[in-house]
């Protein structure tokens, strides 16, 4: 299990805007990522080094936006003004997971702008919706075209700063946060207050950015 990437719902100037104003905080080229027909949303990724990225997710006018979890959990994000939407882990098999939450994982796929489709599980969205500070679980099917491929960037997530509690994202994960990555910090803060994914710390070539 470790983390695999993060997720960015649009703020009100829309995806495109969105994603460009990160990239350049960072130093990265977007990349438009494409439409997750399942979902009713789309996004715009930019690739980090250590196999990781940031994923900029827009809601689209679409019926399944109303039905699948994620649709609601970005909408509702980005309603509210946008911002940090979750951070997500990454496991060879979701079945454990699976028994663990007593939950079944849901198919995602989506398709780039240069025909090549990809196809993950994933599972806990609901998780995040009514606790943000929970992280959400990826199965890719295919390594081989993850995200973070031909990311040409020394760009890392070297930080989550999450507004909850420790103990409760461990007994969702099966072990304490911090082991889910070598090189990421994890700082919980406020657990009395509202759960969120606050900040993500990046080391650059020009030093720290916290978003």
């Amino acid at each position: 299990m470790r983390v695999d990437h993060v997720s960015y719902a649009a703020e009100p100037d829309g995806l495109t805007a969105t994603a460009e104003r990160l990239a350049k905080k960072l130093g990265v080229t977007p990349i438009n990522g494409g439409i997750h027909p399942r979902f009713g949303t789309r996004n715009i990724i930019i690739p980090l080094a250590h196999e990781r990225f940031v994923e900029v997710v827009a809601v689209l006018d679409h019926p399944a936006s109303d039905k699948a979890p994620f649709g609601q959990a970005v909408r509702a994000r980005s309603e509210a003004g946008g911002g940090w939407l979750g951070w997500v882990v990454c496991v060879d098999d979701l079945s454990e997971a699976e028994q663990r939450l007593g939950r079944e994982a849901v198919v995602g796929n989506r398709r780039r702008p240069d025909g090549v489709e990809l196809k993950w599980r994933q599972l806990g969205v609901k998780g995040l919706i009514a606790d943000p500070q929970l992280p959400f679980y990826i199965q890719w099917e295919d390594k081989s075209v993850h995200p973070s491929v031909g990311a040409t960037t020394d760009v890392t997530i070297s930080g989550l700063e999450i507004a909850g509690d420790s103990e409760r994202v461990c007994e969702w994960l099966g072990l304490p946060a911090d082991q889910t990555s070598t090189v990421i910090d994890f700082t919980f803060v406020d657990p009395q207050g509202d759960p969120c994914l606050k900040a993500v710390t990046f080391d650059t070539p020009d030093g720290p950015v916290t978003i």
